[in-house]
């Protein structure tokens, strides 16, 4: 014989304001739960959207990111010329460019300091090869050969200096703002400018990557171990693909880390409230437990009603937890990356993953907190129940 569902119910509405306090609680834990994994989300996204398998970047041996590397002109001469798993336009021109990266000290528009914006230098060949992955929202293109740059959007309301028509001075040189990108990936977050110039402007002697377009089925990792010892261009070679996931790994780990931490935290807080409330719970209810067991509900029944009732104000809170946490979907967040020591700025991505995830925690949360009270509740004697009336 097993209680009705109503049984339960009833009993949260009879005390909905006790239950609502634990909800809430628990609303709490699931909402900075959901917060951080989506900005966890967020930020991989930058990096998972544009990778190609089938593009290869080319950076000096050891380097983890690009602003680490280095590739002199004549290195990359013969890469660009050389390589045969380099691909081919139709005019036979290499699917080929080099491009330099720099991290640069830029104000702030609210005035607040400096933060490191990537600068990057590209060819015109930068262009064909990232085909729709950028586009272009505002102004033009720059003109190559000259002192023009075209800037991420996210730029143009968080840096000075960033907007249609502004004069960005890079060391000594002005670069005047022609046009304004935009990105899903990491690059929308960059100032674009023809690479010679960029070189002479910021002092490199000599580009950062070669980022080219493969052709099919080549085996990028059998090849970075036979260019990493090569007398003329020592070199390791990584897909796209890959390059851009190792960008996450220390900020991921970060999020991952400060997700569990505090959602322990929280957590342990939110299930001490619902064993408090399910507790009381049970100590109002004891002479009604009593006329349970006497009528022939077995334990087993009482137990399940008050571990369902708990549960039940888990999924309130997670309910709660997620309409706190979701208008934030989407806001942009500012965030150094530990691999380039760049700003990058992404937004929160909430996902049906996350939502089921965050449900699953205020399920679990509820549980823990309505067991010990539910197991007190079963236990209970039926003569001992009704004299404590």
């Amino acid at each position: 014989m097993v209680l009705p569902l109503m049984y339960t119910t009833r009993n949260i509405l009879v005390r909905r304001s006790s239950a609502i306090l634990t909800a809430l609680g628990i609303a709490m834990t699931v909402a900075v739960f959901a917060g951080v994994l989506a900005l966890n989300d967020g930020f991989k996204q930058l990096y998972r959207t544009r990778g190609h398998a089938d593009r290869a970047i080319y950076m000096r041996p050891g380097a983890t990111s690009e602003g680490e590397s280095g590739i002199t002109r004549e290195q990359t001469d013969i890469l660009v010329k050389e390589r045969p798993e380099i691909a081919r336009d139709a005019d036979g021109r290499p699917l080929a460019a080099a491009e330099t990266y720099l991290a640069v000290y830029m104000d702030l528009v609210s005035g607040a300091g400096k933060t490191n914006v990537p600068l990057r230098g590209i060819q015109p060949m930068s262009l064909q090869l990232r085909g729709d992955d950028v586009k272009l929202v505002e102004g033009r293109w720059m003109k190559f050969g000259t002192d023009e740059v075209v800037v991420g959007k996210p730029l143009t309301t968080t840096r000075k200096d960033c907007n249609l028509g502004d004069t960005l001075q890079l060391n000594t040189v002005p670069f005047k703002v022609v046009g304004v990108m935009e990105s899903a990936s990491s690059e929308g977050g960059e100032v674009w400018g023809d690479v010679e110039r960029m070189m002479e402007a910021l002092q490199r002697p000599a580009f950062q990557r070669v980022v080219a377009q493969v052709v099919p089925d080549t085996d990028l990792e059998a090849l970075s171990k036979q260019l990493e010892h090569d007398a003329r261009v020592p070199v390791q070679v990584q897909s796209e693909q890959t390059y851009l996931a190792k960008q996450t790994q220390a900020n991921g780990k970060m999020l991952q880390f400060l997700a569990v931490f505090l959602t322990t935290i929280m957590g342990i807080a939110a299930v001490l409230g619902a064993i408090n409330t399910m507790l009381a719970s049970v100590a109002s209810r004891t002479h009604e437990i009593g006329v349970l067991l006497a009528v022939g509900y077995p334990r087993w029944s009482i137990f399940l009603a008050f571990v369902l009732e708990s549960a039940l104000i888990g999924l309130l809170g997670g309910i709660l937890g997620l309409l706190i946490a979701l208008p934030f979907n989407g806001v942009q967040f500012g965030m150094s990356n530990w691999i380039t020591f760049t700003d990058v700025s992404f937004g929160f991505r909430f996902t049906p993953m996350l939502a089921l995830m965050s449900f699953g925690l205020a399920f679990v949360l509820g549980l823990i907190g309505g067991t010990l009270p539910a197991l007190r509740a079963a236990m209970l004697k039926p003569v001992d129940a009704f004299r404590q009336l």
